[in-house]
């Protein structure tokens, strides 16, 4: 059975930083990525990696960094320079496949229940 469960959420002020994490079970993900979905708003896509590289929202882009442990199975988002707009519900999502090809996120089958931060200014 496919597990993705988040973790490393939390409250913190305009300017901090955090560091999520994301522990796979079931298989080794090559596809992986983080979404989030902030309060009235749409999921949207934050970043992925593969064994291509990694690509990241422009929303995100200088700030955040998206990492992999395959020997840990685990997915991780160190987020920096947070702003009150980073504020939303994050999940982890994986796909089965070696390349992400695509942010869509109907692409990823397997998805993680979410870890809430909230950033206050």
């Amino acid at each position: 059975q496919v597990q993705l469960v988040e973790s490393g959420g939390g409250s913190v002020q305009a300017g901090g930083s955090l560091r999520l994490s994301c522990a796979a079970s079931g298989y080794t993900p090559y596809c992986m990525a983080w979404f989030r979905q902030a309060p009235g708003k749409e999921r949207e896509w934050v970043a992925t990696i593969d064994s291509a590289g990694s690509g990241y929202a422009d929303s995100v882009k200088g700030r955040f960094t998206i990492s992999k442990d395959n020997a840990k199975n685990s997915l991780y988002l160190q987020m920096n320079s947070l702003k009150p707009e980073d504020t939303a519900m994050y999940y982890c999502a994986s796909r089965r496949t070696t390349y992400c090809a695509g942010t869509y996120d109907g692409l990823f089958g397997y998805w993680g229940k979410g870890t809430l931060v909230t950033i206050s200014s």
